[in-house]
Order: C-alpha cells, then structure tokens, then sequence
C-alpha cells in the first residue's frame, strides 16, 4: 500500500520517536547513556519509518521542558503518529511501534537492575501506542467483537478483551459496567482477578529461587515449623498442587462426598458467605483450618488444586523475607514491569475506579458485591490487576524477562492433573490445543468478576479479559464460563475453531 506524508505528518513521527528517546532519558537516571543507546535503535528501523527519522531535521524542539511537558506533547505525538500510520500502511505502523520499543529497551542501560521510575515510563509509552494502534485495528477486527457480545448474550452482564498478536493490540468490551446501566465495561477497568494471583505469587517464589533464598526441594517445613506440615511436601508441590494438603476452601471427593472449610460463596454455605463477606480471614487460620483436616492424599501421589498451597507458599515468602507479600511483589515484578494498576489488596475491601461491578444472588435476592474483603481466599486469589497489566506481566513472564531461563522451564514444565488437555506447571496451566500448539495460562473468578489471561510460549501472542457477572450458589454461570474462555480461546489463537476450554478456578 503507498503512501504519502506530510511534512507535517513527518514532523510528527519524528517527534514522536526522540520524545520517546527523551522521556526514557529522564526516567533512567543516567540520561546521556540511555538517549545515546535509544538513538541507535532508531537508526535501526526500516521502510518508510526509517527513512523519516533518518531525515536531519529541525522540526524536534523538545529542549527546555520539564518531564510533565515533555510527556504533555509527546504522548499524544505517539498515539497520532499511531493512528497515521495505521490508517494508510498498518505494516508501517508495526514498524514504528516495533521501534519505539527497541528504543525502550535500549534505554533500560541497567537491566539487572530495574528502574520503576523507567518502567512506569515505559509502560506509558506503550499504553499511548496501543491506545491508538487499537483504535485504528478496531474495525478490522469485527470478530473479536463479535465473540465477546455472544459472551454477554450468554449470560455475562459484561466483558472486556485485550488481544495481542501479529496484527497488532486490539482491546474491546461488551455488555453493561452495571445491571441495568448503559455504559460499557471500561477496556482498561481493573478486575478481581481470582486465581491468577497463583501465578503471580509463584514467579515471587521462583525469583526467590533465583535469589537463593528458597530451595525448590526442600522441605517446606524447613521454612515454616510452626505449621507440623508433613515433611515429605516440598516448596514445588506447593507451587504444583501436588502436596495432599486439604483446600480450606472445601473438598469435593471423587464419590460426592463433600468436606467443608470456611464459608464460601457457593454450595450451602452462600448465605453465610454473603453475609459475612466483609469478614477479616489471617492466613495462618486458613492454612491451620485446612491443616486440621485429613489429607487428600500422601505428599507427591496425586494432583488436586487447593488453595492452601497458595496461602502457604505466600507465608513462606514472609518468612524468608521478612518483608509482606505485597513489597517482595513490588520489589520482584510490579515494579520492574511499571504494573501500576496490579493491586496486593490483603484484607481491602476497595477496588480502584474505573471497574464494572461484581454481583451475587441468592434466592431473590441480588447484592452488588463488588465491594467485599478478599481475605477469605487470600493468595488462592485476592489480587485485581487489568488487562493491560495482565498482558504485560504474562508476556514478560513467557519472555523471559522474569525468571532465568532454567527456572521458567521449571515453571512450564507440565505435570499430570487429570483433566483432558490440560497439565499444571508451577503456578500455570500448560493447555495443549487440538492443532497441536500450546498455551500458557490462568484464569480465575472471584464472585461476580473473572480474568482470563494466555499467552503462546514465546509471548508472541496473548489474550486476557475481564468478566462481569451475577454470581450465585449454584454457580450457574460456570457453563457460560467454560463457554466463554472456549470461544475466545478459539478465536484468537484458532482463528474460530472448536478447542477444549481450561476449567473454571
């Protein structure tokens, strides 16, 4: 496809690109050094994006400002030039966005040693380049539209979807923020996202791996005496959910039987769970309370999932630490990634603006739960992040840019669950397609909101959404959920066909 720029169009692009380069400066902390190694990777670009910063020209006047109004004026310059390009040659769009990144990588001089200040700038960058890329995708895209508004007819009151793959980032929602309301769910809200807090909680373990601070098989009783945990259980089967332990969640056997724990939103104990769903849960009293039940079976035998492994694995970081789960987060992940909007909210009943609301039914009855204290389930699935996080976190983790090498092995590395297609890693679901490809993934709900988060395992492509929905004790909408991550899993990575979808958690 040709075509033809403006001056002014060029003008734009280029401040676009060296804005970036400056504000990445600004944020590393060794501003000659980092404008220097980003520079270079602009000359870098090809087509018709290297030829016009290739051009000297005296168009970039971008000296004199203070950070604020640099980011003021190039921002928007990068989301403009975004939708320029994208509306004439969206190849060359990809070509831009592919080296405003390169230059953000190259800007990071010290990457074994993360800047927060850089990364939160980083991921600005890349909001405003996805932003606009997005917008101008939108139109081509009419299927991903299309599937997330057959998830709403199915019984959703809303949902939002990210995508990105090699046609670039598209981000949608369908449905209603609220029962009853008009506004769409925001593409950007943040999300209770269940029990993708596993995999969040097992990269922090494995980094401390890495650290030398945890042994992957060594006892976990080593770690934590005060618990009497049997010490054939090691620090992996926690990760694995392949230590016996009882979850404090409740059992349900393979012959019905079913074992309570605590008050859950679902089964006979919804009434209770509702009304006490503001109610403070310590960690300890949910591992003690799973611990005074019979084991599901001995330590390595089996494959059961169970919340207490999380909650034990989150007490085990403490430990080793001496810091909260919440600052090792932010230390290991949350702040090297510039993840912002991912929330540790231990005993917080708060969730940030903007978000769609989460409700629960019972008998006639429906209460906007949106609000509620997510202690009860703790690190099995307390965490609220968005989809632009969750991408940026699963495409970093697949990336490599988390773990070492031999450790996201470890992570992926699939062990046997029993479920058709479907093997657990260390915090992570290794899903095997019917075209024979592979995905990694999580999911989870959390009364009345869910997140879905996939990723191919070069990070090549990824998925994550947000769903909103009227919950109850019968898990009624536990079909429409299976449903939901089938057709969005088909969609995206099957271009449409039919592939098994990874159960509920």
């Amino acid at each position: 496809m040709s075509i033809t720029l403006s001056d002014q169009d060029k003008s734009t692009l280029r401040t676009a690109a060296y804005g970036a380069v400056s504000l990445m400066a600004a944020a590393t902390g060794s501003p000659h050094k980092a404008a220097t190694n980003a520079a270079i990777a602009l000359t870098s670009a090809t087509g018709l994006v290297g030829h016009v910063l290739a051009a000297k020209a005296k168009d970039i006047d971008l000296k004199g400002k203070t950070v604020a109004e640099l980011a003021d004026r190039v921002l928007p310059a990068l989301a403009t030039a975004m939708k320029l390009l994208g509306e004439q040659a969206p190849a060359e769009a990809d070509n831009f966005r592919r080296t405003i990144l390169l230059a953000i990588d190259a800007a990071q001089v010290h990457p074994d040693k993360p800047s927060t200040t850089a990364a939160e700038m980083a991921r600005k960058i890349t909001a405003a380049l996805d932003a606009a890329g997005a917008a101008a995708a939108g139109q081509d895209r009419p299927e991903l539209q299309k599937a997330i508004q057959e998830i709403v007819d199915s019984g959703f009151t809303g949902v939002s979807l990210r995508v990105h793959d090699e046609r670039g980032e598209w981000a949608g929602s369908a449905g209603a923020a609220e029962l009853g309301g008009a506004a769409k769910p925001p593409t950007n809200g943040y999300v209770r996202i269940g029990s993708n807090t596993k995999t969040f909680t097992a990269t922090v373990v494995l980094q401390l791996v890495a650290e030398g601070k945890i042994e992957l098989d060594t006892p976990a009783a080593d770690y934590l005496p005060e618990f009497g945990l049997d010490r054939r259980i090691t620090v992996r089967m926690l990760l694995q959910h392949t230590s016996g332990v009882f979850n404090f969640s409740g059992e349900v056997y393979d012959d019905g039987t079913v074992v309570r724990g605590i008050p859950i939103p679902y089964s006979t104990t919804g009434k209770e769970w509702l009304d006490n769903r503001f109610k403070i849960y310590r960690p300890q009293e949910l591992v003690e309370l799973a611990l005074s039940k019979p084991a599901r079976f001995e330590p390595g035998t089996g494959w059961s999932y169970s919340n207490t492994n999380y909650v034990l694995a989150r007490l085990l970081i403490e430990k080793v630490t001496g810091r909260s789960l919440g600052e090792e987060m932010q230390r290991l992940i949350l702040g090297p990634l510039g993840l912002s909007d991912t929330v540790v909210p231990d005993a917080s009943p708060e969730i940030p603006e903007p978000h769609a609301h989460a409700y629960y039914r019972y008998e006639q009855t429906t209460v906007d739960v949106t609000r509620q204290n997510p202690s009860w389930i703790s690190t099995g699935g307390d965490m609220i992040s968005t989809t632009q996080d969750l991408h940026t976190f699963i495409s970093a983790l697949v990336g490599g840019k988390l773990l070492p090498a031999p450790l996201l092995t470890e992570m992926c590395t699939p062990h046997p669950t029993g479920i058709p297609n479907m093997d657990y890693g260390l915090g992570v679901f290794v899903v095997n397609t019917d075209g024979g490809g592979t995905l990694i993934s999580h999911n989870g709900a959390a009364v009345g909101h869910a997140a879905l988060m996939y990723s191919t395992p070069d990070g090549s492509k990824t998925l994550t959404a947000a769903l909103n929905c009227v919950d109850d004790a019968d898990l009624s909408i536990a079909t429409a959920f299976q449903n939901a991550q089938q057709k969005l899993v088909n969609e995206v990575f099957r271009g449409g066909q039919a592939d098994p979808a990874q159960p509920a958690n």
